[in-house]
Parts: structure tokens; sequence; C-alpha cells
């Protein structure tokens, strides 16, 4: 029997790779010697970059930006292939780069990940993948195209910097500046909101409060967003509200499709195909997988659903190991995914089960080998 590990990172206490590693000696204490292959695995969020160097044998490439503050921050991104990169704006514009007391979208800005790009394309890759998750940012990715040539211009043609507040004041955007070299550079958007970039599902009222915008400043900056909107619609005969996903990270999304030409891809689709999962599934007889919380969100654009459709594709079962179950988990089961266990064996507090994260997952990992191996002894005697 072969096995294939290729979970989600459990945030904030077990990485991808470490599931891997304890599913691994659960399998040994079980079956004794078994074949098995693992691979970090990431949904185009927290931990994709990550994963991609960990499953490319990739490497890091630091670089100094400005973070969502513009505040100097030290962030990397990840090199695989001859050509290829991946970025997390999360990286230089994330939400927890900002803390709670400051966090205002009318003042952040996603310029550090523009600068990431341009460090990218400095070094000669020509195939960049782009999680746009996490953001700190409501700025319609002006910072971003600002960074890479992009000029957002106001009444008096002056410059603005690239910051929420600053989509209320723009009167034009001239792009003859935009680095030459994003024409023959390849860009993928991963993201999997289908946001537009205005109205009530849009950039602001969707995601604004978590990101520290009150109503009042929600209202402001959804009028402001709507007015890049009509600059962008009048200067190139684009309306970012048609495009899926336009709206994600604080119109992020916008900026990378209407400016640099960017393809919206789903991003666990996008990193599977990035770390060559299917090739990895020759030859398998089970895959386990697995998150932090599997609930009905689980069917959309995560880890689980897409490991589980791979694998059904395949005729290969898969499994879940999860730390929790939530409302609707069982949806899970339409996409691939056989059964479901969880680490946690007792009731108890969440802190004690983030603390033992390590020692519970083992001994849930155990029991679910220990399912399996039943099952075998079953099918074997029939």
């Amino acid at each position: 029997m072969k096995l294939l590990f290729a979970s989600d990172s459990f945030k904030g206490t077990l990485s991808s790779e470490k599931t891997v590693d304890l599913l691994a000696k659960a399998a040994r204490a079980v079956f004794g010697e078994v074949e098995y292959s693992g691979v970090p695995v990431a949904d185009g969020g927290e931990g994709t970059t990550d994963a991609v160097i960990a499953a490319e044998n990739g490497e890091k490439i630091y670089v100094d930006v400005y973070g969502p503050l513009m505040e100097r921050t030290r962030a990397y991104y990840g090199k695989f292939g001859d050509h290829k990169a991946v970025i997390e704006m999360a990286a230089a514009s994330g939400l927890p780069m900002v803390p709670m007391e400051k966090r205002n979208p009318l003042y952040t800005t996603s310029y550090g990940t523009g600068e990431m790009i341009r460090n990218a394309l400095d070094l000669g890759f020509t195939d960049i993948s782009i999680a746009i998750g996490g953001s700190a940012t409501n700025d319609g990715g002006m910072g971003c195209a600002r960074a890479l040539g992009v000029r957002f211009l106001d009444a008096d043609g002056k410059e603005l910097d690239g910051k929420g507040e600053d989509l209320e004041k723009v009167r034009s955007i001239d792009v003859s500046a935009l680095d030459p070299r994003i024409r023959s550079t390849k860009i993928t958007v991963m993201c999997d909101v289908t946001n537009p970039l205005c109205g009530e599902n849009g950039a602001t009222y969707t995601f604004g409060a978590q990101k520290g915008a009150t109503p009042e400043i929600q209202d402001r900056l959804e009028e402001g967003m709507q007015n890049d909107r009509d600059v962008i619609i009048r200067q190139f005969g684009v309306n970012p509200d048609t495009i899926k996903g336009a709206g994600a990270a604080g119109g992020l999304g916008t900026a990378l499709t209407v400016f640099l030409g960017g393809e919206m891809k789903s991003g666990i689709e996008t990193v599977l195909d990035l770390i060559d999962f299917d090739k990895r599934l020759e030859g398998v007889d089970l895959v386990i997988t697995g998150e932090g919380r599997t609930d009905w969100q689980s069917c959309f654009g995560k880890v689980m659903q897409g490991v589980g459709e791979r694998a059904r594709a395949k005729g290969i079962a898969a499994v879940g190991l999860s730390g929790s179950l939530g409302r609707d988990a069982d949806r899970i089961f339409d996409c691939g995914i056989e059964s479901l266990m969880t680490t946690v064996d007792a009731p108890m507090p969440l802190e004690e089960a983030l603390s033992r994260a390590e020692e519970l997952y083992y001994l849930g990992a155990v029991r679910m080998f220990r399912f399996i191996r039943t099952g075998m002894e079953i099918a074997q005697k029939h």
C-alpha cells in the first residue's frame, strides 16, 4: 500500500510539513514499514509560499519593502524552477502587520506587494503567481500598481500615494510608465472569492470592517472605490464590477487584472498545479488530507476539496483528519473525501486543544490508521 499525505496547515499550531512527519510516524506505528510520500499544501492563502517552496525544493528570496503603513519591513517570496516565483501579498501588505489600534484602511497601501513583484521582475522571473488573501488594504490595488509605474492623478495632475483615502481623489490614470516587463510576464492571481469591486458585496462592505473600517469609513471608501471604478471604465473600457474577484484583497484583484493583465484562478487549483499534484498521485492507494476545522466552507476552494477532487478523478480514496468539525462538515463527502476523523479525543477547552496540537494529531492519526488496517483485514477475509 502506498500512501500520500497532503494536509493543510493547522493555523497557529501545525505546519503542513509537520503533519507529514506526524502521519508518517503514526503510519509506521500501525503498519510497520509502509511506502509513503508527503507534500505540503495550501489553498492560496497563508502558507502558500512555504508550501510551494517545500514541495518544489525552491528557495526564499528576501526583499525590503514598504509595509501597509509605509513602514520598512522584510518580506520574502518563493523561487522555484528556472523562472517561476510565488508571492503572498500578505507578506508585504497583510492585516497582521498592522497593530489593532492602527487598523484603518483609509491609511493602508498595497505598495509593498508591487515592490515584491518588481523585485521578481528584476531577477528575471517571467511566471509569477500571486496569492492575494489576508490583506490589510482597501486601496483598489493603487499602491501595488504605483510601485510598478502606474500613476494615479488628482484633479491638479498631482500623483497620489495610493492609500485608501486617495480613491476619492483619482481623476485620471497614467499607465505610460508601467514596467514594460509586465507584458512578457505570466501573472496568475490566486483568488477564491468572486466579489466585485463595488456594491454591497464589493471589497469595502464585505471586508472593510475586519480591516478596521467603521460604517462611516466604509461609506467613504465605497464612494472612493466607485470613483476609481468609473475612471477605469472611462479610460480603459473595463468595468471591474464585471470581473469575478476584482474586489479581493481590497480591490487588488482589479489592479492585477486591469493593469497587469493577470488571470484569476482558484488558489487551491493553482497550488496543486504548481506542485505537480496529479503526478504525485501516480501509484497511490490512499490519500490523507485535513485542516484545522472542517465545515461548509471547506467545499469552497479549500485544501480538502481540491485534494479530494483530484484524488477522486484518479479513482483514489481520500480521507480527512481535522482538528474539529463544524456545521455541514459532511458536505466534504461530495468532494472526494470518503471519511473524516478529528484529532480531539475528548471535550476540552480550545486553549488545551491548541497547546496539545502535536500530541493530539499523532494520536488521532494512529486511531485513523487502525481503522484503515481493520478495513483492510475485513477485505482480506472476504
